[in-house]
């Protein structure tokens, strides 16, 4: 049986706290992110941040993950290893990152051109963040948790493209992955039914050809079995009776 844990207005504070503090984060390195830099130097931006926040990374350790955030370039899915590469004209490279402050979690994903990306691949992220957006405005009290997963499959595969199948979205709190879980396909209309103080972090994951992934000796790295492109956009967001809150976005 799913048990979603409903968050009370003051634990959804604490999560739009930590949320903020995410996409900070997130927007910090989009910035940094130019042909030569390394993910592994994108990797410790993110790291000295949080310990300059007292905040803890969320990734690091999980299960032996070994790096703040997860960097994935190219036909990376997820849970792609930092590393001294530099990153080249014409790459993307998606980030994941999560952080925990006064118990609670924030995680978002973005995926980032870098430097010029020709029309294919701005059409790709355009795509998946539009799949996002898709799938957040279905998070509305009485709906189903699989209007969620319909809305960012219709969104993708009317665009041409392929929902990865393999990893999905996920409540959030206190812990980094609550229920439910959250495919990102799947008919309307089934599932969980959706309430005010739910906390879900919902993530498609898209890829240009086949939706099939493989993972790497690594035991953590996700790619794509023929080796093209791959976005990646995470919000964690808050159901409300005014409609869904996305608590990953910078608080001005």
């Amino acid at each position: 049986m799913t048990l979603i844990i409903v968050k009370s207005p003051a634990e959804v504070e604490k999560m739009r706290h930590a949320g903020s503090l995410v996409a900070e984060v997130l927007q910090m390195l989009r910035e940094k992110v130019q042909p030569g830099i390394t993910t592994y130097e994108l990797d410790q931006l993110a790291e000295k941040q949080c310990v300059k926040w007292k905040a803890r990374p969320a990734f690091k350790g999980y299960g032996g993950f070994p790096f703040t955030i997860c960097a994935s370039p190219n036909d990376r899915v997820v849970h792609g290893f930092a590393n001294h590469d530099p990153l080249q004209n014409g790459d993307i490279v998606s980030v994941d990152f999560g952080l925990i402050v006064d118990g609670f979690h924030g995680d978002s994903a973005v995926t980032i051109p870098v430097g010029e990306i020709d029309l294919e691949t701005q059409r790709l992220l355009q795509v998946t963040k539009e799949s996002l957006e898709c799938g957040i405005a279905a998070a509305v009290p009485g709906g189903y948790l699989s209007d969620i997963s319909n809305a960012v499959q219709v969104r993708v595969e009317q665009a041409g493209f392929s929902v990865v199948r393999e990893f999905v979205g996920h409540g959030i709190g206190r812990k980094l992955h609550e229920d439910p879980q959250i495919p990102n396909y799947g008919a309307p209309g089934r599932g969980p039914r959706l309430k005010s103080g739910m906390t879900l972090a919902i993530e498609p994951m898209v890829n240009v050809g086949l939706s099939g992934v493989r993972v790497l000796e690594d035991g953590w790295t996700a790619v794509t079995v023929d080796g093209k492109l791959s976005a990646h956009f995470e919000h964690t967001i808050a159901i409300t009776d005014n409609g869904p809150e996305i608590l990953t976005q910078v608080i001005k």
